[in-house]
Formats: structure tokens, sequence, C-alpha cells
């Protein structure tokens, strides 16, 4: 019988009312940001107004979780113990809105295959039955 791989190391984020709809998300499997009323911006980080039109009427709303690396970088230093090195780190642009942009780690692909312009889609690590982590992985056939 196998082990299931140990998670890799992650600081958790302090979760509050104003994040949580974020980090909790993916206990239902959606990617929340707060989303503008008025003129339906996406805003992200959270923030009491909208940035485009300056409104205080943000609620959560879940995207598709579909995406494009924009910019990416290798992290070959072990900073702590651990086998997952070297990963991939990836700035997300989602595909609801050019702007709205995610960095997070890409997964379940050798770290080498990642490159500018490969189409993404989130999925979610749980640490402590109380944060998910949204990580990317290749749509398939992306890697190759």
């Amino acid at each position: 019988m196998s082990e299931a791989p140990e998670k890799p190391f992650r600081l958790l984020p302090r979760v509050t009312p104003t994040n949580e709809h974020f980090w909790r998300g993916g206990r239902e499997g959606e990617l929340r940001f707060l989303r503008c009323g008025p003129c339906r911006e996406y805003v992200h980080p959270p923030a009491p107004r909208c940035p485009a039109c300056l409104s205080k009427d943000l609620a959560p709303a879940a995207v598709s979780g579909l995406g494009t690396v924009h910019t990416f970088t290798l992290n070959h230093q072990q900073w702590v113990p651990s086998a997952d090195h070297p990963y991939a780190i990836a700035v997300v642009a989602l595909d609801e809105q050019s702007d709205l942009r995610l960095m997070s780690n890409v997964v379940h692909c050798p770290a080498d295959s990642v490159h500018i312009g490969m189409r993404v889609r989130v999925v979610f690590e749980n640490h402590d039955d109380d944060v998910w982590f949204p990580l990317f992985e290749p749509v398939d056939g992306a890697a190759q």
C-alpha cells in the first residue's frame, strides 16, 4: 500500500471576512474574486472599492478557472526540505478579464515544460480543511 504524497510546505494565509471567498472557494471547486455590481469588473486583490468605478457594491463571484501563463520563473532554491524542486511560479491571466491575474504554481507537469502562452486551469490543494490554495495545471495537451 502506497502512502499519499506529502503536500508541499506552504505558509497558511490569515483568512478574514475580506478574503475568505478566495481562500475557501475551493471547497466548492470555485475560484472566486470580488466583482463590482455596477461595472462588472473583477477586483483582485480584495479592496473596499472597485478601482474602475469606485463603487462599494462588491460581491464574491466565481470565474471559470481557465487562463494563460502570462509569465513564469522556475524556482530551484530549496528554502525548505522537499522533493518538489524545481517548480514553476507563474502569473496566470484569467480568461474573464485581461487584467485579472493571479500568481501561483503550475503543477502536474514537468517544470521545464511550462511556457508563456500555456493554457491552464485551476486545481485546488487543501490545507487544514480551512484553506484551498488555487494552483494551475495544463489544459489537456498544453504541456507537450
